[in-house]
């Protein structure tokens, strides 16, 4: 008998990505790699909505805007009710290279890892775009936080492509950071005791239109996210104390 093949999402979380949903989409659909594609659109004001179902997607529409961290928790409760084993989160502005899906998905799909992060700063590894100067240096704060915090080296806390596999899909879909969730999402699967994989990929520039995300270059940023990830650390041992 030969093994079922295992249900794979590849979710898209999408504010105001008209200009870049598309093509996004199209280099999906020409990948040999057979999945399933969910686009959260996250109240979108433009016609992102639109133009995902016309390339054939799924859309989930929500009716306002709920940020990057409650648009992909939609997405983990899709895959959680329709019983995907394998979620990969993508984002839309096309910075994320499709073409390293598999390469992000193997360990998860060899039972390696809970989780992979598909990483830009990893030693030895080629160079593609790596985001601002700024940005960099709240990144390096995060790489510090975390790792005082959990003892493990993540190189790219902030970097949204991922794969997970059931039990994350599971946990996420209750528990999920809603602000700015990436190195939130870190120090709350080491809790659970997730085994969490980085793996070197090559990102590009947005591909059009402009990021509605412009924390990571500011003290708030830095400052929030360390307050929510000191609080996840105490709400989260109550969680696996009492169950999940």
């Amino acid at each position: 008998m030969t093994p079922s093949q295992p249900k794979i999402l590849i979710i898209i979380p999408a504010y105001n990505e008209r200009a870049n949903i598309r093509n996004t989409l199209k280099e999906i659909w020409a990948l040999d790699v057979k999945t399933d594609v969910i686009v959260i659109d996250d109240g979108s004001k433009d016609a992102t909505a639109q133009e995902a179902r016309q390339a054939g997607a799924k859309v989930i529409s929500l009716p306002f805007n709920l940020g990057i961290g409650g648009a992909v928790q939609t997405g983990f409760q899709f895959a959680s009710q329709n019983d995907y084993d394998i979620a990969i989160q993508v984002d839309a502005d096309g910075q994320h290279d499709v073409g390293y899906i598999r390469t992000i998905l193997s360990p998860v799909l060899n039972n390696e890892s809970d989780i992979v992060i598909g990483s830009r700063f990893m030693p030895q590894q080629e160079k593609g775009y790596r985001s601002s100067f700024a940005r960099r240096l709240g990144i390096g704060f995060f790489v510090r936080l975390i790792g005082v915090l959990t003892g493990s080296l993540i190189y790219d806390p902030t970097s949204g492509f991922r794969a997970y596999n059931k039990k994350m899909i599971r946990i996420f879909a209750r528990h999920y950071p809603h602000d700015f969730p990436e190195p939130e999402a870190i120090v709350l699967a080491g809790k659970f005791g997730a085994k969490i994989k980085e793996l070197p990929v090559v990102m590009r520039k947005r591909q059009g239109g402009e990021s509605s995300i412009r924390y990571l270059k500011s003290l708030y940023y830095m400052v929030k996210v360390t307050f929510a990830i000191l609080l996840d650390m105490l709400k989260t041992r109550r969680l696996v104390e009492y169950g999940h």
